[in-house]
């Protein structure tokens, strides 16, 4: 460059002649030309397509080729390599291995998708799930985190769940609108099946019904991303990357899905004092010009369940996505509402609830409340050992022992009395039943009755009042006459 201007100067200025110059910087004459011509260097200047007389005949195959590709997975694509061999081996190419690398290089770029920046208006949303490995209760497993972002001020909300469907993904909206205190007046989705049923020939989706009822409970607006296409909705893509980094590394080791939650709520929150990079103020602030956009809350969340009616088996037992749940006997082989929430199924029948339970995500388990079948072990009291909803079911002590002293007592009526006192859990609490049959045993007073007795004077404060004409199959106290010599017990311990 310092050559360059030396000779514009030694000409244009100082009145050096072309042939003068090109002896003195030993330039040829029509370099010199050429420099006066422009101020700056201007490098070399293809002035005729590049020539490819060996691949030329070929360029039609090697496009085919990537043509097809891009209807192809990702991972399955023809790398220039590969497609050199197929030149080689399946058309009898001789060319070498670069001058095919540099016409698939300039192909693809020629190909690449470019983008249009767009400007989000506030009050509008992004949602979409991701999947990330976390450990809960010491199981490694999969975690599907449902992200929600609000693409104006950047703010977000991540919640994991155990799986990704239909009542996860209501949850998540009931979760997410009661963070940002508001509901987004559009949210963005992709073509998931929670909420689409089909896409119809002209591009219109048709919802499915629980979204369907998500809409009309908050009104929001919905639109949907090209199939295939996560850049139309590429904010919440780059936060489901960034939770997936920053709120889940290292792997999360939590004892429930409630403290996870709670970690990926506060990840949340901090992030909203930072400043993002062309951005003067913090998320926060930027917030408050969502907030002012948002549609208010409803006074209810929505009910995040999936709906299903069944039938009871003659087990007393209801299936719900391969797994049995129980329900009372006397609804044995009546017709049933489920309602699987994401923590809990919820069993009625006729407007009135009979069951809930914990949400099981196995496969083919029994889940069991063993209250549902007392009613039916107290008529049928000789399958109680072997009753499979009692299994694992772990009583206190006391209640062993008076199992124990009622069978030795009364035989079969004993075990059927117990059932009895095992059906007083149906209406008390466990610590009030557990200090009833203490106090019973401590009497002794060993029936349903004096239990029941017991229980019910301890709740309502009062003294116990058993009279034992009543139960003449207990043993009666013997009060002896008091000697001198019993008292000679005593000193001796004094001494």
């Amino acid at each position: 460059m310092e050559v360059y201007a030396r000779v514009r100067r030694a000409v244009q200025v100082d009145g050096m002649s072309i042939r003068q110059a090109s002896r003195e910087f030993g330039l040829a004459r029509k370099t010199i030309r050429r420099m006066l011509e422009f101020s700056l260097p201007q490098g070399y200047r293809r002035k005729k397509p590049v020539q490819r007389p060996k691949l030329g005949p070929w360029l039609g195959v090697i496009d085919q080729i990537l043509l097809n590709d891009q209807s192809q997975p990702r991972k399955q694509r023809h790398t220039a390599k590969r497609v050199w061999d197929r030149l080689k081996s399946e058309h009898g190419f001789d060319g070498c291995y670069t001058v095919v690398k540099d016409y698939v290089r300039q192909s693809r770029l020629q190909h690449k998708e470019v983008f249009v920046p767009l400007a989000h208006p506030p009050g509008e949303a992004q949602a979409d799930f991701g999947e990330a490995l976390v450990v809960i209760g010491g199981v490694e497993q999969k975690a599907h985190f449902q992200c929600m972002d609000l693409p104006h001020s950047d703010d977000c909300f991540v919640v994991a769940f155990p799986a990704e469907n239909t009542e996860a993904f209501l949850e998540g909206h009931n979760q997410a609108f009661a963070y940002f205190g508001g509901v987004p007046r559009t949210i963005l989705y992709d073509n998931t099946r929670i909420a689409v049923k089909e896409i119809t020939g002209e591009g219109e989706r048709t919802p499915t019904e629980a979204f369907s009822g998500l809409q009309s409970h908050y009104l929001f607006a919905a639109k949907f991303g090209r199939p295939g296409k996560g850049n139309d909705k590429g904010n919440v893509e780059g936060l489901v990357g960034y939770a997936r980094r920053n709120f889940m590394v290292p792997v999360p080791r939590m004892g429930s899905w409630e403290e996870l939650n709670t970690q990926l709520l506060e990840g949340c929150r901090q992030r909203r004092e930072r400043k993002l990079w062309g951005h003067t103020e913090t998320i926060a602030e930027r917030f408050e010009h969502d907030r002012e956009q948002l549609l208010p809350l409803p006074p209810s969340s929505y009910e995040a369940c999936q709906k299903r009616t069944t039938r009871a088996s003659s087990q007393a037992l209801v299936r719900y996505e391969t797994n049995d749940y129980s329900v009372p006997t006397e609804h044995g082989h009546q017709q049933v509402l489920v309602k699987a929430f994401v923590w809990e199924v919820v069993i009625s029948c006729s407007s009135e609830i009979i069951a809930r339970h914990s949400r099981s995500y196995g496969r083919e388990e029994l889940v069991f409340n063993p209250l549902h079948y007392l009613a039916l072990l107290e008529q049928k009291s000789n399958a109680l050992d072997q009753a499979a909803p009692l299994q694992g079911w772990q009583l206190p002590d006391e209640f062993l022992e008076l199992r124990r002293q009622m069978e030795a007592r009364l035989c079969k009526r004993g075990r059927r009395e117990y059932v009895q006192v095992l059906r007083l859990l149906e209406t008390f609490s466990m610590a009030e039943v557990s200090a009833g049959v203490r106090q019973a045993l401590r009497l002794p007073a060993i029936s349903f009755d004096a239990i029941k007795h017991l229980v019910l004077c301890a709740i309502e404060g009062r003294p116990p009042r058993l009279d034992m004409d009543n139960y003449p199959h207990l043993p009666m106290p013997k009060v002896a006459l008091t000697r001198a010599a019993d008292y000679q017990v005593l000193l001796q311990v004094a001494i």
